[in-house]
């Protein structure tokens, strides 16, 4: 784990997440081309062909699962990946703004190849900053009607594990990775409903 994902772990488990449910999931967004160059991106970079292939993916596999409510962030890749995956439950989706990726300012269109979550770019949202906004937002979304449903980014979930105290590999950190969350007692896992082996784990 680099110094940048310690430090979010650490400043996340500070605070840490008890959302009275027993069990809900996550989706990180498809592919974009971003995605796969592995550069910072803006909020209206679009899913890429296969990315909107592995949310139809995704879709299949969370058809069979008891969602109740989908909550997303409005970035546009996330968006369009929730309004996918929302189609076999009926279920339109609702934006939480707090669920969008951190924002890296100047850093937008250079690598991230190298990502320091520990950074503060000009003009972009501190650590703290971001930690905060999501665990407000996790919080949110997750007292909707559940099963819940949250479809944001590869930062958006790095804080909620952190947050619950769950580890995370990446394998667990590929596009449109369908992940569920479970408590036991007061201990929390995390399941992957399939293993996505395209799209990186670079950044959401």
């Amino acid at each position: 784990m680099t110094t940048g994902l310690k430090l979010l772990a650490e400043l996340a488990a500070r605070q840490p997440l008890s959302p009275a449910c027993d069990h809900f999931y996550f989706l990180r967004h498809g592919q974009t081309a971003c995605n796969a160059r592995r550069i910072f991106q803006a909020t209206d970079e679009p899913l890429s062909e296969l990315g909107v292939q592995q949310a139809h993916n995704a879709a299949a596999i969370l058809a069979g699962e008891p969602v109740r409510s989908i909550l997303s962030s409005g970035v546009v890749r996330a968006l369009t990946t929730a309004h996918t995956v929302s189609v076999p439950h009926g279920i339109a989706p609702l934006v939480v703004e707090g669920l969008r990726e951190r924002n890296f300012g100047a850093l937008i269109g250079t690598s991230s190849a190298h990502i320091d979550w520990a950074c503060e770019p000009e003009n972009g949202e501190t650590l703290p900053a971001f930690i905060e906004r999501s665990r407000a937002a996790l919080e949110h979304a997750l007292t909707h009607p559940g099963p819940v449903l949250v479809v944001a980014h590869g930062g958006t979930l790095y804080v909620l594990a952190a947050l619950l105290g769950v580890p995370v590999d990446l394998g667990v950190l590929g596009n449109a990775q369908p992940l569920r969350f479970e408590r036991s007692g007061t201990t929390w896992r995390l399941k992957p409903l399939l293993q996505q082996v395209d799209g990186g784990a670079a950044l959401a």
